[in-house]
């Protein structure tokens, strides 16, 4: 058996479920276990802040965190600020 996190973070609020699953348990299964709503949205997932695949076996103490699709595209972002400012 191991122990595993599955968290979701919005702006607002953070959903967070602690599984027990069996050896060999694989991202997509703890995700899939989790059952957290909004997690068939997030087009990617991470352990321990790193991209993974779904069939990356997980290991004790893994944290599985669900990214969640970007609101902006951050080169944009960059661009704009790095702009120069009209008087």
């Amino acid at each position: 058996m191991i122990r595993v996190e599955v968290v979701l973070a919005w702006p607002e609020r953070v959903e967070s479920r602690l599984l027990e699953l069996g050896d060999g348990a694989t991202v997509a299964e703890a995700v899939a276990a989790a059952g957290i709503e909004g997690s068939g949205d997030c087009p990617a997932v991470a352990v321990h802040g790193v991209l993974a695949k779904p069939g990356q076996v997980l290991r004790d103490g893994d944290r599985v965190e669900l990214l969640r699709p970007l609101v902006a595209d951050p080169k944009d972002n960059r661009r704009r600020r790095a702009a120069p400012r009209k008087p």
